[in-house]
This record gives C-alpha cells, sequence and structure tokens, in this order.
C-alpha cells in the first residue's frame, strides 16, 4: 500500500521497486459478464451457455476484465490530484479464464519513473499491473505507462 493517500499522491510517491497489493475487489456478475459480451465481444463463448466452447462453459471477455482492471488501477492506484493521463498500455496479457462467481484484485509495481525534460511539471511512470482472482491466480497482466504531476516541480 502507498505511505499517501490518492488526494495528496504525486509522482515523487511512486518509487521503482515498490509493490502495491490492494484489497479492493470486484466480484463478477454473471448477467453483466453476458451484457458486456453481447454488446462489445460476442464470441459464443462469452454470450452462449450451450456452446459450452473450449473452455467448458462461459467466460469473460478479456475486455470486460480489462475495464475491471481499470476501475481497480483508477480507484487504487491512480492519484485524484496528478494523473495526467496515459499514452497506452503494452503486452497485455489474459492468462487464465475469468468466470462469473471470481472475485478480482489488483497488484501494481512500480517498474521505472523518468522525470520528462521537456514537460518539468511531470514525470513518466512504467508499472507492472496484474489482475488476480480469488485463488491467486494471474488472470490478466499488462505494461502501464502514466504521466503524473510532480508534487514540487523545482
Amino acid at each position: 500500500m502507498f505511505d499517501t493517500p490518492s488526494d495528496d499522491r504525486y509522482f515523487e510517491d511512486y518509487r521503482p521497486g515498490d509493490g502495491h497489493e490492494f484489497t479492493d475487489t470486484i466480484t463478477i456478475d454473471g448477467d453483466r459478464m453476458v451484457e458486456f459480451a453481447k454488446e462489445f465481444d460476442p464470441q459464443p463463448f462469452h454470450v452462449d451457455p450451450a456452446t459450452g466452447g473450449p473452455f467448458g462453459g462461459l467466460i469473460a471477455s478479456g475486455w470486460h476484465t480489462a475495464a475491471i482492471m481499470m476501475r481497480l488501477f483508477a480507484d487504487n492506484y491512480l492519484s485524484t490530484v496528478a494523473s495526467l493521463a496515459s499514452p497506452g498500455v503494452d503486452e497485455v496479457r489474459w492468462h487464465v479464464p475469468v468466470r462469473a462467481g471470481d472475485t478480482l484484485r489488483l497488484r501494481a509495481t512500480v517498474l521505472d519513473t523518468t522525470r520528462s525534460k521537456s514537460k518539468p511539471d511531470r514525470g513518466i511512470i512504467h508499472t507492472d499491473v496484474e489482475v488476480l482472482n480469488q485463488r491467486d491466480e494471474v488472470v490478466m497482466s499488462l505494461s502501464a505507462v502514466n504521466f503524473m504531476r510532480l508534487r514540487d516541480p523545482n
């Protein structure tokens, strides 16, 4: 966990090597899982329980899992006063299928921080992000890149 709350967290509070495992969780609701898939990822193994598919039943869309990751990331890891957006993420991977009833949480490790040379009021943070289920299995991982305002740009 961070030493500072998200409403007082700045670039300087993200230290390379620090790992943060959060206790907030989101449990996958089966109806919402299927609704998401019907709208955004209507493959049979996401929407049709009769298919069985290669996973032996319905699984959440990886993009649904990514949306849940983003909610947990925003609520727990990002600063509410210093976050300046993201140019993107790298290496998105889905490792284990997510099913209705699974409970997901977030683990984030600061990989690197670099002060911006062109904009001295901010820095760039690279983070290894993992989403874990209730069995401590990593179900999704990615490398996040975020711009963060400095507490003291001088």
